[in-house]
């Protein structure tokens, strides 16, 4: 089954990381379904049984997006809210995810050497995506082992970005 890759990003044609891993994405339908938030909902109005008929067709999620704030960009929280509901995703008749993989891929804007205890973030990459994981747990979904890039603010070259797309696809494959 294909993997759906849940793209958040709020300037894609700015951005270099997560518009290259796009690219990518797109020259291989046959494995994955791209699909842009920002896009489909630029007025933010999520057509919640949409969204849903979407997650339930696939097996293996990935959330991709910029980490903003050490967080998901807004409409992609939003989207969370509105979409993961009571008696669907979670509840006594809440099961539509059940089962399900569900992963991240990030663009990390700082260096990896930053998120260590010691480093300037003071917090592990898995500890910022704690919030993920326990929803994951919550809807009765298995969360993947994430995939990042660092430095994608200001270190990252243009072949370090290329590599993470070949090994972006990869991770996708490998995980479902």
């Amino acid at each position: 089954m294909k993997t759906l890759v849940i793209l958040a990003h709020p300037n894609i044609e700015n951005s270099r990381v997560n518009k290259r891993w796009k690219q990518e994405l797109l020259q291989h339908p046959e494995e994955v379904t791209v699909h842009e938030l920002y896009k489909e909902y630029p007025d933010w109005s999520i057509d919640v049984q949409k969204e849903q008929r979407l997650l339930e067709a696939h097996s293996h999620i990935i959330f991709q997006f910029p980490l903003y704030w050490y967080s998901y960009p807004p409409l992609l929280k939003k989207w969370l809210d509105d979409v993961f509901t009571h008696g669907w995703a979670y509840g006594s008749n809440g099961n539509k995810l059940n089962g399900k993989k569900l992963g991240i891929a990030m663009s990390i804007g700082d260096k990896q050497e930053n998120y260590q205890p010691a480093g300037s973030v003071s917090f592990t990459v898995d500890e910022v995506i704690a919030p993920f994981k326990a929803s994951a747990i919550h809807v009765g979904a298995i969360a993947s082992p994430y995939f990042a890039v660092f430095g994608a603010s200001f270190q990252a070259s243009d072949e370090v970005i290329n590599q993470s797309a070949a090994d972006y696809l990869q991770y996708i494959i490998e995980n479902r």
